[in-house]
């Protein structure tokens, strides 16, 4: 059980979650508590059967990469044809499960979602294009447009505009992963742009995709999901955000090796904090919201 677990990468999962619960709660109007739970689950399972099809594609690269070679695949403790099965059971099982529980749009877009992420970034671009990371992060940026889509039964302004902060902040927290784990990718013939472009143009990426993310982050207080504590949150955190990135992109490759990347490992972990607390500044907002609470209730909303 505990090996099956791990083909779902609870970490990821976990992640998915917690945005599609935010996409849910801050919808307008609510589905009832047990449709609700039990979507989550299902957008869980169905993030879980991605990750489970996605270590049966890449068993290969994942056996030679010291980040991934202790995968249940690679490590001998699973089959691969075992993982697949396991992956297509559970694709099958959530989209139908949602499609029930919830509305027909939810499940299409998990549906959609499954198939990207396999398909499309894990079989197709993962392996042919620096730009892999770019084009498949929106894989990662649909939990919180499906917990939407779970709430209202539409896709709205709000939840594509979600659905934009996560698309944007993927390439900057992996290019950060990437600049440290260069050998790993090089190793695996996985072609990220520290490898086919080198590190020095990695760097401009970043501080170019964190500048395109900032104003996209802050906009979003002035929409449907926005509020005082996202606005607040948004400005100290993409404050935080940029200097790290300038400081990235500033560096030589001479300054990064002398102090072990520890730089850029600093700023991946506070990429991850980033979503966290742009994501919890949504969960604040909405409960304020529904709470009927003055200075919410008459917060401008200008998208």
């Amino acid at each position: 059980m505990r090996t099956y677990f791990t083909l779902l990468k609870p970490r990821v999962m976990s992640l998915v979650v917690f945005t599609a619960a935010a996409g849910l709660f801050a919808a307008p109007g609510q589905p009832g508590v047990w449709t609700a739970l039990v979507s989550i689950l299902l957008i869980a399972i169905g993030a879980g059967a991605s990750g489970a099809l996605n270590m049966w594609w890449d068993a290969d690269i994942d056996a030679v990469m010291r980040r991934t070679r202790n995968r249940p695949i690679p490590d001998g403790r699973i089959s691969p044809q075992a993982a697949l099965v396991f992956g297509l059971t559970l694709s099958v099982f959530s989209v139908t499960a949602l499609a029930i529980v919830a509305n027909p749009l939810s499940a299409a877009l998990l549906a959609f979602t499954i198939f990207f992420y396999v398909v499309i970034y894990s079989m197709i671009l993962k392996r042919s294009t620096p730009q892999n990371i770019v084009i498949g992060g929106a894989a990662g940026a649909f939990p919180p447009m499906i917990g939407w889509a779970v709430a209202t039964g539409a896709v709205s302004f709000e939840s594509v505009a979600l659905f934009a902060l996560i698309f944007l902040w993927t390439p900057p927290h992996f290019w950060a992963l990437s600049l440290y784990m260069n050998d790993d990718f090089t190793r695996a013939g996985v072609p990220m742009l520290t490898v086919t472009h080198g590190k020095p143009s990695t760097r401009r990426h970043i501080v170019a995709y964190t500048w395109c993310l900032a104003p996209v982050a802050v906009m979003l207080a002035f929409s449907g999901v926005g509020g005082p504590v996202y606005l607040l949150t948004a400005l100290a955190m993409n404050a935080l955000f940029l200097s790290g990135a300038i400081a990235i992109g500033r560096r030589t490759e001479a300054e990064a090796e002398a102090d072990r990347y520890h730089r850029e490992r600093v700023y991946f972990r506070l990429s991850l904090y980033y979503l966290f607390f742009h994501f919890m500044a949504v969960w604040i907002d909405a409960i304020a919201r529904k709470a009927g609470i003055a200075v919410w209730t008459g917060w401008p909303t200008i998208f």
